[in-house]
């Protein structure tokens, strides 16, 4: 099996819906051509096009890729929730590992609405929601409230991980102060306000302990990747631009998931357990190899979870972790320099490569103000309720 490469990544910044003059054809115009420039390939070299979107019709990615030029290349419709970018990004690298294409886009988009993400069940039935076996954990241990269905099964796995391991509210907090703070240099960023751990904690409550300035906003966006084979690399000069995906996997959920009754399993703690697991074996990278991470932090407690589920610390230690400053700059890792989604925005289909997009300007050295210094190995987290979970490991050689 050959090895995959980005060697070149573009995104729009993210922006509050209904607040740019757009469509998402103009999104994905916008990104991929900023991915064809920085790769210096034209599209007419694109041999496949993975597209990812959770909110529009099928054929959507056709009408999306038709704005870079109308080839007549294959095009795959994806849709894995919040995991959509980085299925994007998996299937590119898996045609191009295959050896069924040398050349692939990568591409996600969203346009969203404004207000709370609802919970996956459309008009409103959640017995015939594709995420009905999640809320029904969750309303078994917490009951059901009147409160944004997402924020509140993270919400309530934040209340047992508090019951459980001590954590507090304002470790929680700490996740969204450092990420408010690291989005400030960042331009692509939906916001860029830097906020101290006691103006999150006084925030509006959207799920207790939940606060505004803990949850990612709704977003519009686009990202997008070109994955290349070693040989197009060579043929056309990209060695010096190229990012080696280096271990990718993706889960889904187990009996572990739902087997607890926890919040804490069915938001997917366990998938992501696996997903590192099976990436670093592929790999042959440990967590202790890596310098940069950009994970899912749709919520803050969403983040300390993913640090236990990495192995960045022991289960239950990770608002501690947060708190001892060990996951930002001058610390053991950075985590979201990019301000991850609570900041940086979350158009569902975007998300998973904009991280991948942060972490190849990281790698190479062209992050500005944000680069994490010495970067070599980067990791991407990205979940999606329902479930599926990616993690991709990035090495720069």
């Amino acid at each position: 099996m050959g090895k995959a490469y980005v060697v070149g990544v573009g995104m729009t910044r993210f922006e509050k819906p209904e607040t740019r003059d757009w469509q998402y054809w103009d999104m994905v115009k916008e990104a991929g051509t900023a991915a064809l420039a920085d790769a210096g390939v034209p599209y007419a070299r694109v041999e496949q096009a993975a597209v990812g979107y959770c909110f529009q019709a099928s054929t959507a990615g056709q009408r999306a890729v038709y704005e870079l030029g109308l080839s007549g290349i294959p095009v795959y419709n994806l849709n894995n929730n919040c995991a959509t970018g980085s299925t994007a990004l998996m299937t590119a690298r898996q045609f191009v590992e295959g050896g069924i294409a040398d050349c692939v886009l990568a591409v996600g988009f969203e346009k969203m609405s404004r207000g709370a993400l609802g919970g996956g069940s459309g008009a409103g039935d959640f017995t015939t929601s594709p995420v009905a076996r999640h809320y029904g954990i969750m309303a078994a241990g917490h009951g059901f409230e009147a409160s944004p269905p997402t924020a509140q099964i993270f919400g309530n796995a934040a209340r047992e991980h508090m019951e459980r391991y001590g954590t507090t509210e304002a470790q929680l907090a700490a996740v969204g102060a450092k990420n408010h703070r690291h989005s400030a240099d960042n331009p692509n960023a939906q916001f860029q306000d830097v906020y101290t751990v006691e103006e999150i904690l006084a925030a509006k409550t959207v799920h207790r302990p939940l606060t505004k300035l803990q949850c990612s906003p709704t977003s519009d966006g686009a990202a997008a990747a070109v994955v290349v084979s070693e040989r197009f690399a060579d043929e056309h000069g990209l060695r010096d631009r190229a990012v080696e995906i280096a271990g990718q996997a993706m889960t889904t959920d187990t009996e572990e998931s739902f087997a607890s009754g926890s919040c804490i399993d069915a938001v997917g703690r366990p998938m992501s357990r696996a997903a590192a697991r099976q990436a670093f074996e592929r790999a042959g990278l440990g967590i202790e190899d890596v310098d940069v991470v950009e994970l899912h932090d749709c919520f803050s407690i969403n983040e300390l979870l993913t640090y236990e589920a990495l192995g960045m610390c022991e289960e239950g230690a990770s608002g501690k972790l947060v708190e001892s400053g060990a996951t930002t700059y001058g610390g053991r890792w950075v985590v979201n320099p990019s301000g991850g989604l609570i900041s940086k925005g979350h158009p569902l289909g975007a998300t998973g490569l904009a991280q991948a997009a942060e972490l190849v300007w990281q790698l190479r050295g062209e992050a500005g103000p944000r680069q994490v210094t010495g970067a070599r190995v980067g990791l991407a987290h990205n979940i999606g309720l329902g479930g599926a979970a990616v993690v991709t490991l990035l090495r720069r050689s």
